[in-house]
Order: C-alpha cells, then structure tokens, then sequence
C-alpha cells in the first residue's frame, strides 16, 4: 500500500532547470531528467485518495495514484504500463500540459502543495525509453475498413494509433512537409525536442498507419476523393486561427505579425528545413501581446534569437500568487499567476494595459506601441475594457506578435466539401457520437472544441477513436475517456 506519511515527510519539490545562460545559447529542452531518488519522494507524497479527483481534473482519468505508487517502488515497467493504459503520448503531456490534475490533487486543499503528477508522469516516460519499452503492439486482424485522419497533431495521432491497434487501416492526412501538427513547428524545441515526435512515428507506422504529407485535403485531393476511398474520415485539422486586433491603429504596419507566424518560422530553422527566419528578434525590441502558453513560447525564443529586449502585456491584472478559493474553490483550475521557464530567461511583464495603436516610423515600419492602463470587467457576459485617463506611454517595438489567443479552426475548402460549417465559436459541432453533419465524418480536438489543452487533444482523439470503431461495425470496445460535451471541472456561479 502507499506510504500514508509520505506527504507529511516530504514537500514539494522540483528538479532544477538548465541554467539560464546556457539554455538560452541552445535549443535543448529546460528541463534535464530528473534524478530517481527525487521522484520516487515526489511520487511518495501522494495519498492514494479514496475519491482521488486528479481523475477528474485530467479528462484522460489517467491512474494516476496507481502509477504514483509503482514509481514509488521502482516499478518503472509497470508504471509504464499504466500510464499508457489511458494516455498514448505522456511525453508529449508530461511535457506540455499545464496539470490541471495538479490543481485537483487532494494535497492542494486549502493552499498545500500538491503532489508533482507531470514531472512523475514525464520521468516514467523518460525511464521507459532508456529501458526499451517503447515498442509497437501487435494489432488486431485487419478488419477490413479503411480510416481517414486529415491532421496530424496529437487527437489525430491518438485517433490514428487506436484504430490500428484495432485493425482498421489508417492514413493521416498532413498539408505541411512533416507529421506532427502544432507539436512540431508550434512548440519550441526548448519545451519539447522533436525526437519524441519521431520516435511515436516510428511506433506508429510499425503499427500499421501510414501518412500522407504536403496534402492539403480540399485542395491537393478532394473530400469526394476520401470518402470514396475510406469508409470513414476524422477531421482533426486543430484551431489555428489567429484571433486579431484589425481595428488598432497601425495594425498593417511591417513588423508586426501573429504569433504563429514567428514560432513556425523559427522552428523550421531550428529543425534544419530553412536556413533563415524572416521574422527575427535577433537585436529588435520585441513587444508580445498575450499571457498565455504562446505569449510565453514567443518570449523564450526571442531570448534565444537574441532580442534587444522584450516587453509582454497582459489586458488583464496582476493575478495572485495562490488560489482565490471564493473565485476558484478546489478542485478547478485557478486563476493564478503563472511564471514559465521563459519568464527567469529575461523581458518585462505589463499587467492591465491594452495597445492603443501601433506607432508608425514613417516608413511603414513600427518603432513603437502606445499602451494604456485599463481596467476589464464582465456585464452580462461581455468584457467590457475601460482605459484609464492620462496613462497613455509608448513602449520601444521593431517587433510586436500578437498572442492573444485563438478563433477556432481556419476557413477552409474541406468544410464546403464535407458539408460542415464553423459554429460562432469556430469550431466545428459533434453529435453524442462524434459525428459532423456529415456522415461517416468524425471530429475530435481543438477542430471540435476550440483551442484547449493537448490533454484534451488526446482524450478526444481516443473518444472519437471509439466512435468510429463504433461505427464500423469493430468488434468489442475502445476507451472513450471523455464525451462530446464534456467541459473541464468548474464552479456554479
């Protein structure tokens, strides 16, 4: 049985990242493994709950005190086999996700210190791969079917690696030169490398699934053309379009881009398919709008592109250092403030300002944007931004990227060509089966509810699996950790 005292023992505690000077040099990742001794404390620490909501705050249910245990033991084969149970990919989560399983641990209660579920579920994967249990499964008989998966990001890939294992013949679709969607030209390198891309790819294709690139379904081949030739078809194309600000002033000038359109170019260079960036930060004043994940990726390879300097706004204000239990009761995510690795490399953080305009050269180029102190309130639902008076100044910028999030999944020729429309969120509706308005056409991922979490990538991706398993007539059942509707944890209001 676990250890009953091991929380009161142990705190929490984290490996030590790369020192900053010599990450930044390189784009390796952050963080090195971790020593054994130090995450079998960490997985020590957890209780084994009687109701352990960690399951409820992954919406993959992953075991985790199961797995916490085994690792507590040393059983790293076994741990493994856990882990995997629920989850394909725990290098990619274990890497990316932001944990909200961490936020629901019965240890974060009243302002404690949660157990360190990622680093644990990360470092099992780590030990996996150095022991050589990373191999393919043997699949079922063919079944006969044939499955279509255009994207190849991680609820494609999920998708794809269930329905070969059950025997169905799988092709994944990708428009760009190489597999992996956002995780291999939207996630810097320094957060995850790409040789665990490749490695899955590997297992993948050992498995029985073939991809198809530089394919851009609805223009290279036609969605008629798929659904003659499979018997059913997954759109899991992701939310990849960039939320803008076309009213601000100033806003066409050269120099300022979307996020997206910088953190791909670098990766491409980073990888070795381009020799050059045309977006580079190397000696510029950089400027990012947003808070989130992408305004922190961007940040992290301005440091490392060498930027000049760089400023990040955030529209709203300085969040608290803990949880609010009136405005975020455990076990829901809490709105926290959250410092990356990018944030102890360098650059200043803005709180509560908006960009009034971006400030023209007089060449066509910006050499600034002009900001306010605001204040942001909800009234019946809408975010209503009041800017204080007097509080206008200028910020130095040959660089701004916007990172202000996302407006679902792109327009484009595949939707006319299966029948499907975008709803006013921009994502694409799903019945209780997974199915579009079109039948035989599945959904799953940020194409179905919206930019989110790779977490949830992945658990839709397996639910969508099933439903069309489902569909074709497979025999038995495959998970469907999550349903069509699901929403992650959160409070009445």
């Amino acid at each position: 049985m676990p250890d009953p005292n091991g929380f009161l023992r142990y705190g929490r505690r984290m490996p030590a990242r790369r020192p900053v000077p010599v990450r930044i040099s390189d784009w390796r990742e952050v963080y090195p493994s971790a020593p054994d001794d130090l995450i079998r404390e960490q997985a020590t620490r957890c209780m084994d709950c009687g109701i352990p909501f960690c399951h409820d705050g992954c919406p993959l249910g992953n075991r985790i005190p199961d797995w916490n245990d085994l690792v507590r033991t040393g059983n790293w084969s076994h741990a493994i086999e856990q882990l995997h149970a629920t989850n394909n990919f725990p290098e990619f989560t274990g890497r990316l996700c932001p944990a909200p399983c961490e936020a629901a641990c019965v240890l974060g209660i009243s302002g404690g210190q949660p157990v360190t579920i990622k680093q644990v579920e990360v470092e099992i994967i780590n030990r996996a791969v150095d022991l050589g249990l990373i191999t393919s499964q043997v699949v079922a008989k063919p079944s006969g079917k044939r499955v279509a998966v255009v994207g190849s990001g991680p609820a494609g890939l999920a998708a794809a690696q269930q329905l070969a294992r059950a025997g169905h013949a799988v092709t994944v679709y990708e428009r760009d030169d190489a597999i992996g969607g956002l995780l291999r030209y939207g996630i810097p390198d320094f957060k995850l490398e790409k040789e665990h891309i490749d490695r899955r790819l590997e297992q993948l294709t050992a498995e029985g699934v073939s991809f198809v690139t530089g394919v851009n379904v609805g223009v290279d081949i036609t969605a008629a053309q798929l659904r003659a030739e499979y018997d059913a078809v997954l759109l899991a194309c992701g939310a990849l379009q960039g939320r803008d600000t076309p009213a601000t002033p100033g806003r066409a000038l050269r120099g300022v881009h979307q996020a997206m359109e910088h953190l791909v170019a670098a990766n491409r260079v980073v990888s070795g398919r381009e020799s050059s960036t045309p977006i580079d930060a190397a000696g510029r004043h950089v400027v990012i709008i947003g808070g989130g994940d992408t305004a922190a990726d961007c940040l992290g390879v301005a440091h490392r592109q060498g930027a000049a300097g760089v400023h990040q706004l955030d529209l709203y204000p300085e969040p608290p250092g803990t949880r609010d239990e009136s405005r975020d009761p455990w076990p829901t995510w809490p709105w926290i403030l959250r410092d990356y690795p990018a944030h102890e490399e360098g650059g200043e953080r803005v709180f509560a300002v908006a960009v009034q305009e971006f400030v023209d050269d007089g060449t066509g180029q910006v050499r600034a944007v002009r900001v306010a102190e605001v204040s942001v309130e909800k009234v019946d639902g809408q975010r209503i931004v009041t800017v204080k008076p007097g509080s206008e100044r200028e910020l130095p910028a040959d660089l701004v990227l916007l990172a202000i999030g996302f407006e679902g999944t792109e327009e484009q020729p595949l939707l006319d060509q299966f029948g499907v429309h975008r709803n006013r969120r921009g994502a694409i509706d799903a019945t209780a089966q997974w199915q579009t308005a079109a039948d035989g056409v599945f959904v799953a991922g940020d194409m179905h509810r919206g930019a989110s979490l790779i977490v949830w990538a992945i658990a839709e991706g397996r639910a969508a699996a099933a439903a069309i398993h489902t569909y074709l007539d497979g025999s038995g059942t495959l998970p469907a950790p999550v349903t069509s509707s699901a929403q992650p944890l959160s409070a009445a209001r």
